[in-house]
Formats: structure tokens, sequence, C-alpha cells
């Protein structure tokens, strides 16, 4: 017997293999089919092997060492590929299952957020992290800047904020401008939208506009640390509208950077809605509109008084305290912070007050909130002061009260100066005391730069006139007085109130910067 060792290649579609018989004993040939054969490794190559065929003559049968275990795991791979098994090397993940991993993802990272206390109903539909240490850094750098957890809570849209694509630029932006690093906290726990803005299409353009709009560089760190909304304004919107009104009332052009320095509020406010029922009611009530444009100038800030919460129930306040109608202007031009203070329970106090010590009544008291509605705002401890000077100087209970309706400014001047004054008036004019129950405002002139020259000038011309003739006059009309050779009688009586005209004045002062936390120069 002979035998004979062929090597059969695998085709595509079949596979051959030829046996070489024997004389005395004849076989049919078989015929393999690969496809029962046929294993693929790793895509790359189709065509396999099959070696150590044996065939046997006696029982006509051969067999392989290789191929019993290659068809096997060729049926078996086949198979799995056929039936999309996910265990297969080749499998992907359906989009059924891409879906349910991002829900297990968030429902760790909520999981997370509630165990730190932080309700996370609102970030449904928000791009957020999808592990829970990414989630556990943005809330750390958070914590880093000063928030609670109840900031947080506050506006929990912050957490879909990436730490390096979103936070760290825009405050790094800001920290360049100038805005102090202490002052982060209080600046987000305001405008926390800021850290979803992008510096070069959201805040660079804001800033630009502030600079156009005359507010020197220097304070643009401090209105942006007053105001920060203002960095989510439109250019096209709110800020331009409030802009061209205030110019358009009569609000100096060069005093817009001043203004919106000391009050970038107005930059939030609608016309419509807010500044112009404010300045047509000021209008209303005598004040002139160029005058309420200058007393913006000055105190900006009024704009942000309520008009119905505030500043209407105020004025009714003061009409009930006895004020005229026809002095309601004087009262809100000398001081505009009556309109925006909790003024009726300071005028009952005030008035109770005054009343208590001097016996002021009802109508007095009204006169003298006229002529310094500033009064509102004194401290008792202060007027008790001036009314002991007052009386130990020699003034009786009735003439301290005459002198306070005549001058109720006497109750706040610096005492000492008071004091320099009165002693001048006394060595030196050698004047009654009546001269100065008839004219209290004696002891709001300057000593040195009024009363002195002006007394030794009448004095050498031996002239006999009222402390109001002397005082209640210009420079200039004091020069010509002394060219008279009578006194008229009519320039003594001279009325002191305060004169709207003069409120109507462009400013002429300039200052270095326009930012003043301060509004409390009145008094």
């Amino acid at each position: 017997m002979k035998i004979i060792s062929c090597t059969g290649i695998i085709k595509p579609n079949f596979l051959v293999v030829r046996y070489d018989f024997p004389a005395l004993t004849f076989h049919q040939p078989q015929l393999t089919t690969s496809s029962a054969l046929w294993v693929s490794s790793n895509r790359k190559n189709r065509t396999g092997f099959m070696t150590k065929f044996q065939c046997s003559i006696a029982n006509g049968t051969f067999a392989s060492s290789s191929v019993a275990s290659s068809l096997s795991k060729a049926e078996t791979v086949y198979l799995g590929r056929k039936q999309g098994s996910s265990s297969s090397l080749y499998s992907r993940p359906s989009l059924l299952e891409m879906k349910n991993e991002r829900i297990a993802n968030r429902s760790h990272v909520y999981e997370f957020l509630r165990g730190i206390g932080i309700v996370p109903d609102e970030l449904d539909g928000l791009e957020l992290p999808v592990t829970v240490e990414v989630m556990r850094e943005r809330v750390d750098f958070l914590h880093k800047l000063g928030l609670t957890i109840d900031d947080i809570n506050n506006y929990p849209l912050v957490l879909g904020c990436s730490v390096k694509k979103n936070m760290i630029p825009v405050l790094d932006y800001l920290g360049k401008l100038g805005v102090r690093k202490s002052t982060f906290t209080d600046f987000l726990r305001q405008y926390p939208q800021v850290l979803h803005a992008s510096v070069v299409i959201d805040l660079d353009p804001v800033v630009k506009y502030l600079q156009g709009m005359d507010i020197k560089p220097n304070d643009i760190p401090r209105v942006l640390e007053k105001y920060p909304e203002v960095l989510g304004f439109k250019l096209e919107g709110t800020m331009s509208t409030s802009v061209a009104y205030l110019v358009g009332i009569g609000v100096a052009r060069r005093e817009i950077g001043g203004v919106l320095t000391r009050y970038p509020e107005i930059l939030g406010m609608r016309v419509g809605r807010v500044i112009k029922p404010f300045v047509e009611y000021l209008e209303s009530l005598g004040i002139p509109r160029l005058a309420v444009a200058r007393l913006i100038e000055k105190r900006p800030h009024i704009l942000g008084f309520g008009l119905e919460e505030t500043v209407k129930p105020n004025v009714r306040s003061l009409i009930d305290f006895n004020v005229r109608q026809t002095k309601l202007a004087s009262v809100i031009a000398q001081y505009p912070e009556i309109l925006g203070i909790d003024l009726n329970p300071k005028l009952l106090s005030q008035f109770s007050f005054l009343n208590s010590i001097i016996d002021l009544g009802p109508e007095d008291f009204g006169r003298v909130v006229e002529k310094m509605p500033q009064i509102v705002s004194l401290t008792d401890t202060s007027i008790v002061k001036h009314v002991d000077f007052l009386k130990d100087s020699g003034f009786s209970l009735q003439q301290v009260r005459k002198m306070v309706e005549g001058c109720p400014q006497i109750l706040a001047l610096n005492l000492d100066i008071m004091k320099l004054s009165f002693d001048y008036f006394q060595t030196e004019m050698g004047r009654d005391l009546d001269d100065l129950v008839t004219f209290p405002a004696f002891f709001t002139y300057g000593l040195e730069s009024t009363i002195k020259p002006r007394h030794k000038i009448v004095a050498k011309k031996d002239l006999k006139c009222s402390l109001a003739w002397l005082l209640n006059c210009s420079r200039e009309k004091f020069s010509e007085r002394m060219h008279y050779d009578f006194i008229e009688m009519e320039e003594a009586e001279m009325d002191s109130s305060f004169d709207m005209q003069t409120l109507m004045e462009p400013r002429s002062d300039d200052s270095a910067s326009d930012f003043d936390d301060s509004d409390e120069d009145y008094v």
C-alpha cells in the first residue's frame, strides 16, 4: 500500500484534495468545501492552510489534527458574527446602549450633587460632565472662589461651565482689567452668568463701549465691581437708549462718563418705564428740566429711587408736615436724597425732638424743613450741642427758637468755627445779641474770608449797617455798596432762600476720578 500526503489549499469557494491511489484499491475522491473551514484572522487574511492529512486505504477515511478543531472554532465565530452578539470583538454599541450609558452617568453625577446639598432639578437638559470626578473639580473650584452651596443652588446652571474653557478665561480677563480678586465672590454672587460669557464676543465689546462713554480706564474695574450685570447688556439695547435720553434732557455730554461711573445702574434702566416718568414727575413739582439734568449730573443715584414706592409717598409726607407745595422744588433741589429715604418716621421723630427742646411748632417745623431739608438727617446729639452753645452764649430759649427758624443751618455747623465767629462778634464788632437773632446766618460766613475784611472796611468808613446788609451779598455787590451815600433798606432785607438758577449753571469741577462711594456731603 502506498500513501501519498497532499496539501490542500483553501480557495474562497471550495477545497479540492487529490489522492494518488494504488493499483489494487480504488476510492472515490472527496470534495471538502471551504465554507465549513473558513476562519478569519483580523480581517486581513482569508487564506487558510490544512496540513497533516493522512489517508488510510484500509478504511478509506482521512483525518487531520487541525481540521476538526478549526472547524468547531470557525463555526462558533461565524455564528457569533451572524447573530450580532455584543461579546464579539467587532461589535459596536447601539444608540440605545449609548443612551442608557449617558443616563447612568448623569444619575451618578446627580447622586454626587445631592450628597453635597446641591439640588440638580434645574440641570435637566444642560450638558454636564460625564464623570463625578470632573463635576467635583468644578464644585471645588467654585468653593475656592468663595461661593457656597447656597450660592450654587441660587444659580445651579453655573455647574455647566467648564473650569478650563469658561471660568478661568473669564476670571483672567477681569483680573487684567483691574477687578480686584477680593471682589470676585460678591461679583459672582451678583452676576454668576458672567462665567458663561465669551471674552471676545460678550465681554470685550461692553468694556470698549464703557470706554467710549468717557469712563476713565482706572474707573472701569470699579464700575464692573459695583454693577457686574452691565457685562450682560447688549450694546444696541437699553444702554444706548438711556444715555441718549439723558443727553436729550440736558445732561452735558462731557458729564456722561462721571454719571455712569458713579451710578452705572443707569445703563440697565428702561427709559419709558423708569427714567422718563421720574424726570417728568420732578418737572410737575416745579423743577425745570435743565435743573433735573443738573441734579442727575451731581446725584445720578436718585434715578434709582422707586417713583411709586418711595418718591411720591415722601412728597406726600413733606406736605403732611407743613412743607408748602410751592417750596417742594426747592426742598428737593437742596437735598435730593430726601426722595429716597424712609422719610415719614424721620420727620415725625425730628419734629417731636425739636418741639421738646426749643418748643418748635408744626408750622415753624415746615419752614425749617423748607430752608434746610437736611435737618431730617441730623442726629439728636448734634442738635443738643448747638442748642446748648447758643444758650450758654446768652440767648434765651425764645431767641434760640427764632434763630433756628431763621437759619436752621446753625444746628449743623462746626462748633469750633461758630465759637471763633461769636468771639469776634463780641470783642471786635461790639454788636448786640439781637443782631444775631435777626440775622443768625452770620455764623455761615467765613470769618477770615468775609466777616473780618468787610467789618474793617465798614468800620473805617464809620458806617452803621445791619449784619444782613454787610454780609448777604456778593463781593462785587459789597464793593459797589461802599460807594453809596446811604443804605437802601430793600437791599438790607434781601431774601437769602435757595435760588434755583444756581442749580442750572453747568458744572465746572474736574477730578482725577469720578468714582465716589459717598453721597453724604450735604449735612
